[in-house]
């Protein structure tokens, strides 16, 4: 028998030797070969809750929208008032096909009073483009792909200003979270943003991709003092489930829109003119109001068997809804999942709810999200 090739080979960022160097576990993630873990993922997580990680983002998606009416073009492609935002500011938004549903939830950055750098899910960057794109008829606008032209490190943690800091002379402490600065850092010239997906303060550089391995190597020496270790994707996905942040194709689909997500706050309907989705979305404003579909909590085990997604939750024998997420929790020291489940099992402390786990109904408390917060 012959087995087939894949029919388009995995992309790698400017970084991956340098992963391979440090024996990183890789794996296919969104097309782009990213390292999983590079040792304990346990130790990885708790480097970033106590002290300081360092990852590699480079396969998420940017795309540069310039041009005098790009603020209004975005306001019209996306659910947020995104032509409100601030030169220097960024915004958590997303974009909805014209039934409401989510094609991706995005942080969008205005870099200058006619360019913004819209940040894709790696593994919508396509969609969102393709979306953008026609959407831009009729705009003084430019939609263009800028996924080459980026490299992105985060550096996340409680020690990750101290960390920074040392390395550039850019008013860090007046860098708001969800802000942006042009500086320079190491000597390389970045986007430094103050955003991330942790819990955790933190910052996202944007620079070019052949400065990655110069910036990385730096942030590195400079985190040694403080226990700054490499972190996988494996661990960026429990310290965002822990801070209770959404990830595309688990708690955002197509089949959702941001109310049923229980996300509403994005859609900004009091915006000047239209929005594509948009009687959609006040039809399913009005639903979440009156009579909410699933409402999305969070579940905390009694015991130790780690729920998984697609598992069904349970009450009475009968399904009451379903995991999107599940994972052992380093800081809680229990297995916690995110599921959508009826309103009315959706009160955090409501009795009598579990996972099936394999034919076995264990039993889960409701918790309000996140399972996780900071102290500021």
């Amino acid at each position: 028998m012959s087995s087939t090739p894949s029919s388009t080979p995995l992309r790698h960022t400017a970084l991956d030797a340098l992963h391979r160097s440090l024996g990183a576990t890789m794996t296919d993630f969104a097309g782009w070969d990213m390292p999983l873990r590079y040792g304990s993922e346990r130790d990885e997580h708790i480097a970033v809750r106590t002290r300081a990680g360092l990852f590699d983002l480079s396969h998420m998606g940017e795309i540069t929208v310039t041009g005098p009416e790009a603020g209004a073009l975005l306001n019209f492609a996306l659910v947020g008032n995104i032509a409100a935002v601030g030169v220097g500011r960024a915004r958590y938004t997303m974009i909805c096909d014209a039934a409401g549903g989510i094609l991706d939830d995005l942080i969008v950055y205005r870099l200058a009073d006619t360019e913004f750098m819209v940040v894709a899910n790696a593994s919508n960057a396509q969609v969102v483009l393709d979306a953008l794109t026609p959407r831009a008829q009729g705009f003084d606008a430019e939609v263009r792909d800028d996924r080459d032209a980026y490299a992105l490190l985060a550096v996340q943690g409680p020690e990750s200003p101290g960390v920074l800091k040392s390395l550039t002379d850019a008013d860090l402490d007046g860098l708001k979270y969800y802000a942006g600065l042009p500086g320079t850092v190491a000597g390389v010239p970045a986007l430094i943003a103050r955003t991330g997906y942790t819990g955790e303060d933190g910052f996202e550089l944007f620079v070019k991709p052949e400065h990655a391995v110069e910036l990385w190597q730096a942030l590195t020496k400079a985190g040694e003092g403080v226990g700054l270790i490499a972190c996988g994707l494996s661990c960026r996905d429990t310290l965002r489930l822990e801070a209770g942040m959404p990830l595309y194709g688990h708690e955002l689909s197509t089949a959702l829109t941001p109310f049923d997500a229980g996300l509403g706050r994005v859609v900004k309907f009091d915006k000047d003119g239209d929005f594509v989705g948009r009687e959609a979305l006040a039809q399913a404003a009005e639903r979440a109001a009156t009579n909410p579909p699933r409402v999305l909590v969070g579940l905390v085990a009694e015991g130790r068997r780690v729920p998984r997604a697609g598992y069904a939750v349970v009450a009475g024998g009968e399904v009451i809804g379903e995991v999107t997420s599940g994972a052992p929790s380093p800081t809680l020291g229990k297995p916690i999942a995110m599921a959508y489940v009826d309103a009315v099992h959706a009160t955090p402390g409501t009795p009598g709810v579990g996972v099936d786990i394999r034919g076995s109904h264990e039993p889960y408390e409701v918790v309000a999200l996140p399972f996780y917060k900071r102290q500021k």
